[in-house]
């Protein structure tokens, strides 16, 4: 991935922070079949194999697992908040009219070695894990015990676990600090302007880790 100093950031816990905050990311894969990309939902495991782990689930007939099986290799990508940047914003635009449209935006990359999985224990592990990581902020949040344990395990035969060990995690964090601190004010006013929920996230981003120069 390009990074720019500006935007690198290497803090492993913003970085761990980014994908449990947006845990469905491009599970992208490069083997024999050529490129496979599936979005997928992860779990971190941030506290095993060094590094931390990757864990999630395939459709059985998806065909990617069978890549990951082979030795494939491996790229996660995490897609944090997003926004346009219009040059408009900018207070260089009313100076000279040199400023052109950008984006603003926070990504994570992760790279290392996956395995497939089909052991059944594992597999309840992984579904249980996964509830629990999206149930979590919902006040009667909903359980796998709370469906029939047949159908859960029916289920559960018709998918194949994944899990990537760390090797590397990459962070770009692109919030305008490299613009002059004028054009700062500018793009984080047009931001809080719009009440788009995106918008507001972008604004306090930038409003956090824009006016330093760093993530």
């Amino acid at each position: 991935m390009y990074e720019p100093s500006h935007f690198k950031v290497e803090d492993r816990e913003q970085l761990h922070a980014v994908i449990r905050q947006h845990p469905l990311a491009m599970l992208v894969t490069a083997g024999e079949g050529g490129l496979i990309a599936n979005p997928v939902p992860f779990v971190l495991h941030a506290d095993e194999g060094g590094n931390g782990v990757l864990r999630a689930h395939l459709a059985r007939p998806n065909a990617q697992w069978k890549a990951i099986a082979a030795g494939a290799e491996t790229l996660v990508i995490f897609t944090g908040v997003e926004r346009y940047v219009t040059p408009a914003w900018y207070a260089t635009k009313q100076e000279h009219g040199k400023v052109v449209p950008t984006w603003n935006y926070v990504t994570v990359q992760v790279r290392g070695p996956a395995r497939a999985i089909e052991d059944p224990a594992w597999l309840q592990a992984q579904l249980d894990s996964l509830t629990r990581q999206q149930e979590a902020s919902r006040a009667e949040p909903w359980s796998v015990a709370d469906a029939p344990a047949p159908f859960i395990a029916a289920q559960a035969r018709g998918i194949v676990g994944i899990e990537v060990q760390i090797a590397s995690i990459l962070g770009k964090f692109k919030l305008s600090q490299n613009r002059r601190e004028d054009d700062k004010i500018g793009v984080l006013n047009g931001l809080s302007a719009d009440p788009e929920s995106e918008s507001q996230a972008m604004a306090a981003l930038v409003k956090q880790h824009g006016f330093n120069g760093t993530a």
